[in-house]
């Protein structure tokens, strides 16, 4: 693929990121980090990722120093939101989320709020607040987009990180971001460039499935779409790298790429004795 021989960034340092993901997230990438980066494409034009989570992989990029144009998307409104927040009002979003405190009774009541009743920065800030001190960092939605998860108990949240948010917001300024579709990165991406897919992975047993991230869920058709718009991709010249469960249905989806057994630790379990590393899969068109 592309103009000659791919080489690895295995001189990449993963320990060398300077901007920590503003959101807890389930399947968030930040351990995974010294796994992913060695298998980067040595080079590579834009960044996209459709979808965008916590963005643990964009923000460890985002903090170096190459110079290239990055595109994020999502379906999920709520999470785009943040992001728009933090690239164009920091400092109203800092401000709003100073106001927030760390009581169960005002919890609930924020969770309760219509979100387009307020600003911009005051849904961002209000997302960042309850992703803090919900139940075990979990973002969920119900069938009709309401934030849903339980207060969690935690000693002391860092409500607001105003160092990271700002150090966020500085990288963020170099990103295009929007809600959509992840099959609409066949419009954007070009060839030479590198799309990151982290989509809700496919469920391990019938009871551990969690997809929902929004409303929308992630089905196994959704899954089968996925893998041929990877394939699309990589055949037009893309690097294409993705994330996904370590099940026989997505080896079996992806059997015609590089596929890399990793390990991650299970998040969101909740039986803390049941928590632990399990195997995923990082594939790889390249």
């Amino acid at each position: 693929m592309g103009d000659g021989v791919l080489t690895l960034t295995s001189e990449i340092d993963p320990t060398a990121v300077k901007v920590r993901p503003v959101l807890k997230w389930v399947g968030g990438k930040s351990r995974l980090l010294p796994e992913i980066l060695p298998r980067l494409p040595a080079a590579f034009h834009a960044y996209h990722e459709p979808f965008i989570g916590g963005g643990a992989l964009f923000f460890s990029l985002g903090a170096q120093e190459t110079p290239r144009n990055f595109y994020l998307s999502d379906l999920n409104q709520a999470l785009i939101e943040v992001y728009e927040a933090l690239r164009d009002c920091v400092d109203d979003v800092i401000m709003f989320l100073r106001q927030h405190e760390y009581e169960s009774a005002y919890y609930y009541q924020i969770r309760a709020l219509d979100p387009q009743r307020l600003s911009l920065p005051e849904r961002a800030a209000r997302v960042l607040y309850l992703n803090k001190t919900c139940y075990n960092g979990l973002y969920r939605e119900n069938k009709s987009g309401q934030f849903n998860v339980p207060f969690g108990r935690y000693k002391n949240p860092n409500i607001c990180d105003e160092p990271n948010l700002r150090a966020a917001s500085a990288v963020l300024s170099r990103a295009q971001v929007e809600q959509r579709h992840f099959s609409t990165v066949l419009e954007t991406a070009r060839s030479g460039d590198f799309v990151y897919f982290d989509p809700p992975y496919y469920p391990l047993s019938a009871t551990a499935n969690f997809t929902a991230y929004s409303r929308y869920g992630f089905s196994e058709q959704d899954q089968i779409v996925l893998r041929d718009v990877f394939a699309e991709l990589t055949k037009r010249g893309v690097y294409t790298m993705l994330s996904n469960s370590d099940t026989p249905f997505i080896r079996e989806l992806y059997a015609d790429f590089n596929v890399h057994t990793v390990f991650a630790a299970r998040a969101i379990n909740s039986k803390a004795g049941a928590r632990g590393k399990i195997s995923e899969v990082l594939v790889c068109g390249y």
